[in-house]
């Protein structure tokens, strides 16, 4: 039941080239940091990335990404990371751009073992309708656009068939976490890492505070252990560690 890995490159030793990752954070809230370093120093590429977003400021996905790492991307914000649209626009990265709602519960379905299920996020559009491009030849044209989707209609309304989404592994960060896997968000890391969480095969926590079994209330839970399968404890140092994409100021 200690599902406790002392450090981060020793739980993700065994990610292949090639695996496809589910990976949690909204904008800088929330991102696996330590995890994605550990996969960096390991050479692993061609990797398959599902995510809200691809990184930023040299963090996050970001340091995959411009390391030319990963292979393919099923996101929802590009935002304003260069490097992404550089690569996108020339051909070396395949994209699957969907509705952020849509993305969040193919992740959820996938991780709750349902295959499929419709919604009308979508309809009447190039998402349902098909061709949105995948991937760009690198002279302007397209050289892989996405299929037509299937559309049904219930009580007079056109719904779209969206799937579940599960991957090999899943990284995310949660504030506290214990030996048993049970994982506890604060805030906006919350969005997206339960849900990624749920859809990996093999999911690894980074944690920033370690507590013993029965220290986490179960009503405070937001994600079970039975979908954790590896915690790595992170050093108050890297539990500090978190960047502002944004500074504002107000008067």
């Amino acid at each position: 039941m200690d599902k406790v890995v002392a450090t981060a490159g020793e739980a993700v030793a065994d990610v292949p080239d090639g695996a496809s990752l589910a990976v949690g954070g909204f904008g800088l809230s929330g991102v696996p940091d330590v995890l994605i370093r550990a996969l960096h120093e390991r050479g692993v590429g061609g990797l398959k990335v599902v995510s809200n977003n691809c990184g930023a400021m040299e963090s996050g996905l970001a340091v995959l990404l411009a390391a030319g790492r990963i292979a393919r991307v099923t996101g929802s914000y590009i935002g304003g990371n260069k490097e992404f649209a550089r690569q996108y626009l020339a051909g070396e990265l395949e994209l699957e751009l969907i509705p952020q709602g849509t993305l969040a519960e193919r992740l959820r379905a996938g991780g709750a073992g349902i295959p499929a299920f419709y919604t009308p996020a979508g309809v009447g559009t190039q998402v349902a309708d098909g061709g949105l491009p995948w991937r760009y030849d690198g002279s302007g044209g397209v050289a892989l656009a996405s299929p037509p989707k299937e559309v049904r209609e219930f009580d007079g309304v056109e719904y779209v068939l969206e799937r579940g989404i599960r991957t090999d592994f899943a990284l995310v960060r949660a504030a506290r976490g214990d030996r048993h896997g049970n994982l506890v968000f604060h805030r906006s890391a919350r969005n997206f890492n339960p849900l990624a969480a749920m859809a990996g095969r093999v999911t690894i926590a980074e944690v920033e505070e370690l507590v013993e079994p029965g220290a986490i209330d179960p009503d405070a839970v937001h994600v079970p252990g039975v979908f954790v399968q590896r915690v790595v404890p992170l050093t108050p140092e890297q539990a500090a560690d978190k960047r502002i994409e944004f500074r504002t100021v107000s008067g």
